[in-house]
């Protein structure tokens, strides 16, 4: 059987060829694949650089949530909600088979919490207009724990049901890359950008390293995008080394436990812990993700790791809402993730920054968008190609994003729908992945996984190490981080196979993989 042809190999000669880009996007993550989709949408000829792998980043690591931000309306920023229940409602229609309603409980433990918490949510309703995902209404008691019958019954009065989008994050990128592939747009991972092109004190394109070869290569472009998320500051430092800082990184940190914990299909939302904060209890994935913390950071990583109070305190204020409450013992998986929030001035609170997206053109022409979230990821794409299409003098060209479905997305007929199932993120691909020799074969009896979609990662979705098929391909380290610890060298061969490599590689895999994924244990 003769193998397909290497998606990457075939992806770095286009992007190599020698003619000017009318954008570069660099990044990879939620904020560049929205940009250089709505691009590659209007026709402009775009072409997307990430340094490791697409949502290796911020992008990978979310609280899995689809939503207008609860605790931006009491705050007062009802415009910021509105967009971002706006875009929500997009996101569910544009992305079924990744995104879908989710029920969440407020429970009152106090009398007055439920009329409270109850007034804030339908205004929440009334901002999302006609693209309402459900209203909110009070729940007895009784009701609450038939929703969620592990919710802790000492003194509970009742709550409010509101509802929210829930999502697979990583998954929404790989099906973003796929639809702008779609569109004829070109991406490649694994190329860092390592310097930028200057012609007359203009930005007009970036030097890049293909990692897999070593070799150094030019890309010209009309516009320049820095989409790179929390790291945006150091391609800025590649134009002028003496930039100010626009962002102060914080970190969030979730932890992941077995369905027992949550055994329905409701979500826990405690709207204010002892911090101030929001914490979520969420099913996905057959697991329960809990989270998260704002915990502000003096350096941004790759890597970031929990900190030890961060767990403890996340699992502290589980144990106020679930009964039995998730120990140290029973998490499978922790994990970190750093969010681009926008300077503000010195000492102000990483909860009170903006979550607004910023977009910023230096004296050279170079666009940087940061900020945002997830939800917000079309709309960002779409005011940055407006930005660089007038700053370039492209034809203007109206968004056609609002209205786009996504790769896989499911026709209207309910027949053509895969089943709540892990196989569901890949839409109208999964009975393409299913008919492939492996999709019987499991990759580890704690995980849903099988060598089929090993296979279909490499082939179709770049995936070129085992990190980037067992973080992101797949959820395998999100979900049980030991287990993919042991699914890793049955992964490496696949790989090997798939890509032509030996066995020298293949031990490296799984070293670089096993070294990773060890920080994602609770010790």
């Amino acid at each position: 059987m003769t193998k397909p042809a290497d998606p990457r190999s075939e992806s770095l000669r286009d992007a190599t060829q020698p003619h000017t880009w009318d954008l570069l996007v660099i990044g990879g993550g939620a904020s560049g694949l929205g940009t250089a989709l709505d691009a590659a949408s209007r026709g402009y000829r775009t072409l997307l650089l990430e340094a490791h792998d697409y949502a290796k980043g911020t992008s990978s690591r979310s609280t899995k949530l689809v939503h207008g931000g609860v605790r931006y309306l009491a705050q007062g920023n009802v415009s910021l909600v509105r967009e971002a229940l706006h875009e929500r409602g997009l996101m569910r229609r544009n992305a079924p088979h990744l995104v879908r309603d989710q029920g969440f409980v407020v429970a009152a433990y106090r009398w007055w919490s439920a009329p409270f918490y109850g007034v804030g949510l339908k205004m929440y309703d009334l901002l999302a207009g006609s693209l309402g995902l459900g209203s909110s209404r009070f729940v007895s008691a009784a009701e609450a724990l038939r929703r969620i019958p592990t919710l802790q019954k000492t003194a509970l009065k009742g709550g409010i049901l509101y509802f929210d989008g829930q999502f697979d994050d990583a998954r929404m990128a790989v099906t973003l890359l796929r639809t702008f592939q779609n569109f004829g747009g070109v991406a490649l991972n694994h190329a860092p950008v390592t310097g930028l092109i200057h012609d007359s004190g203009r930005v007009t394109g970036a030097r890049f390293r293909d990692t897999e070869t070593g070799q150094d290569h030019e890309v010209r472009a009309r516009a320049v995008v820095n989409a790179t998320g929390v790291f945006v500051d150091d391609i800025r430092r590649m134009e002028d080394p003496l930039v100010e800082p626009m962002l102060s990184p914080s970190q969030g940190v979730h932890v992941v436990v077995d369905r027992r914990f949550l055994p329905a299909d409701t979500a826990i939302m405690v709207p204010r812990t002892d911090d101030g904060r929001v914490l979520f209890a969420v099913p996905w994935h057959d697991h329960v993700v809990i989270g998260t913390t704002d915990t502000p950071v003096p350096q941004t990583s790759h890597e970031p790791r929990a900190l030890p109070q961060e767990v403890d305190f996340i699992l502290r204020t589980a144990a106020q809402y679930m009964d039995p409450a998730p120990t140290r013992a029973d998490v499978r998986s922790v994990f970190a993730g750093l969010r681009p929030l926008v300077k503000a001035a010195g000492g102000t609170d990483t909860k009170a920054l903006s979550r607004d997206h910023v977009i910023r053109i230096s004296g050279g022409g170079l666009i940087t968008l940061t900020g945002g979230k997830w939800t917000t990821y079309r709309r960002m794409g779409e005011d940055t190609v407006n930005r660089a299409a007038e700053l370039a003098g492209l034809p203007q060209r109206l968004s056609l994003t609002q209205a786009l479905k996504l790769h896989g997305a499911f026709r209207e007929s309910p027949e053509s729908q895969v089943p709540d199932s892990h196989w569901k993120v890949y839409g109208t691909d999964a009975s393409r992945i299913q008919a492939l020799p492996g999709a019987q074969a499991a990759l580890h009896p704690s995980l849903p996984y099988t060598e089929a979609e090993v296979q279909w990662a490499v082939r179709h979705e770049q995936a070129r190490t085992v990190e980037d098929v067992l973080a992101r391909r797949l959820r395998a380290l999100l979900l049980d981080a030991q287990a993919s610890i042991e699914a890793a060298p049955r992964v490496a061969a696949l790989l090997a196979e798939e890509l032509g490599q030996d066995a020298e590689w293949q031990a490296g895999q799984i070293q670089a993989y096993t070294t990773l994924a060890q920080g994602y244990v609770l010790a």
